[in-house]
């Protein structure tokens, strides 16, 4: 009898899971749907903007990855993500290179995925957050590296120095990249930096299988922007 007792009430525990479980794939999953379409914060310039060409990143030929590693089932595994959920401007001076700006670069965290879709839970619900925090901000406060004349279709090697803000945490991040610009038509180029996870107190939740998830996240962006309309 008691164990008739047992593996009823085994049964009914593991009923409850899985109920539980399809109740939270249904309805409490985080919302992966941005709440508005994403789009470039005006640039501000400090002088005169007849000087400049404004470009803006075309999300559809950009996007933004991170890149860490993991033990996974045992596995060394390097781990991938991205989204093309990206904006911006870029204020070019082509008459005067070294004073061209660049505005914030936005994000949309609910949109980068993996190739593992209870992994790309974990980073909505728990790591990130993005019910909540839905963009990432690189905020550049300085371009090094630009020359005094663009040469087309010649990469320059810049380096970025600015603020990044996840989930309302702001660090100072540099970094390292070139730029293209293709005549006045278009710019082209890519930059990455590495971060540590504690720096936006991004803690990674217990998972089953789940094990040394590396410190260090790399980031990088690969742009195309074409002049604003």
């Amino acid at each position: 009898m008691k164990d008739k007792t047992l593996l009823g009430g085994l049964i009914v525990m593991g009923v409850g899971v899985i109920l539980i479980g399809i109740v939270w794939a249904l309805f409490l999953q985080p919302d992966r749907t941005p709440s508005e379409p994403l789009s470039a914060i005006p640039i501000e310039l400090a002088v005169d903007s007849a000087d400049y060409t404004i470009f803006e990143i075309n999300s559809t030929e950009s996007d933004v990855t991170f890149s860490l590693d993991e033990v996974l089932r045992g596995l060394p595994t390097i781990v991938n993500g991205s989204s093309r959920q990206v904006a911006g401007q870029i204020a070019v001076n082509f008459e005067n290179p070294s004073s061209s700006q660049i505005g914030p670069i936005l994000i949309n965290a609910r949109t980068l995925a993996t190739d593992n879709e209870f992994r790309d839970k974990a980073i909505h619900s728990f790591i990130l957050d993005t019910d909540v925090y839905e963009q990432i901000i690189f905020e550049p406060t300085q371009i090094q590296g630009l020359p005094d004349q663009f040469v087309t279709n010649e990469p320059i090697a810049i380096q970025l120095e600015g603020n990044l803000t996840v989930r309302e945490i702001t660090r100072k991040v540099s970094f390292a990249g070139t730029v293209t610009a293709n005549g006045r038509t278009s710019l082209t180029g890519s930059a990455s930096t590495v971060i540590n996870r504690s720096d936006f107190q991004l803690e990674i939740p217990n998972a089953p299988g789940v094990a040394n998830v590396s410190e260090e996240v790399s980031l990088t962006i690969h742009f195309v922007a074409q002049p604003a309309n």
